[in-house]
């Protein structure tokens, strides 16, 4: 019979009385005290792990699109695809957590859905925070941000600069392509309109891609970007509709008619256009 493995005779660290451990560095206590819930229902820890994580990705993705858009500003193609890449893949990994989440049904969720008072993940400002970067900028949407005013300055500061979008059209601009009337824009507060010239644009790029490949390379980490966002808007959808039906959202949303109306919100539209020009 073999010997206990020790970890310590092979170097491992067991002592951590004057060192930083892995709990240390992530705070883990923290994080694992976060949960509280407000029912004795089984199921309430589900929701609210699931929501945490999501909320965690999604700070990774403000971070990846953030970083993504100077690299583009300052004309680092290749870095921004690492970025935008790492951006799908997050949203695929918030995709899985509805898997997780399905596995609860209308019963359970009834069973707490009162503790949760009027609080809904249409309040989530780094939700908004991502819309907002990618292009989606709707400033009623501020509202429900408007008693953290450290927030709502967080969201205007993403409001007043170029989106996500805007920069990779600014960049065709910057390289001889005709954007049209998103070469004047200062106005970035509002969702822009879209743009026969950017339009044209994408199409010369995707008509010659050894020429261009570069903008080719970024519309398409764009283009993956968006997939897999409209996949979890789709997903959003189906698990709601699985759980509550059509009863209108804790924070006072027509629940899923209003989430069915985002999944007809494109972001990069001229992207998803150009492909029937092809």
């Amino acid at each position: 019979m073999s010997k206990p493995y020790d970890p310590a005779k092979e170097g491992a660290q067991i002592s951590f009385e004057d060192r930083m451990s892995y709990s240390d560095y992530l705070h883990l206590e923290q994080v694992l005290n976060a949960q509280a819930p407000l029912s004795s229902a089984h199921d309430e820890m589900l929701f609210i792990i699931q929501h945490q994580t999501s909320e965690l990705w999604m700070k990774l993705a403000i971070h990846e699109i953030g970083s993504a858009m100077r690299a583009i500003r300052t004309d680092q193609l290749e870095p921004s695809f690492k970025m935008l890449t790492r951006v799908a893949r997050i949203f695929e990994q918030l995709n899985s957590a509805w898997d997780v989440l399905r596995t609860m049904t209308p019963s359970e969720y009834t069973s707490f859905r009162d503790a949760l008072g009027q609080s809904s993940g249409f309040q989530s400002w780094q939700y908004r925070a991502i819309e907002f970067m990618a292009g989606n900028r709707n400033p009623a949407l501020l509202r429900p941000h408007e008693h953290q005013p450290d927030l709502l300055e967080k969201l205007e500061a993403i409001l007043i600069k170029p989106s996500l979008y805007d920069e990779a059209i600014l960049l065709l601009e910057r390289n001889g392509f005709d954007i049209g009337a998103d070469a004047k824009r200062t106005d970035w507060r509002e969702t822009r309109k879209e743009n026969e010239a950017v339009l044209a644009a994408w199409r010369a790029v995707y008509r010659e891609p050894q020429r261009h490949w570069m903008f080719y390379e970024l519309a398409e980490k764009l283009v993956d970007f968006e997939d897999y966002f409209r996949r979890w808007r789709f997903n959003h959808v189906t698990t709601v509709e699985r759980i509550i039906g059509m009863k209108r959202g804790t924070g006072g949303t027509s629940g899923v008619t209003y989430l069915r109306k985002m999944l007809e919100v494109e972001l990069f539209p001229e992207l998803w256009k150009v492909r029937t020009q092809l």
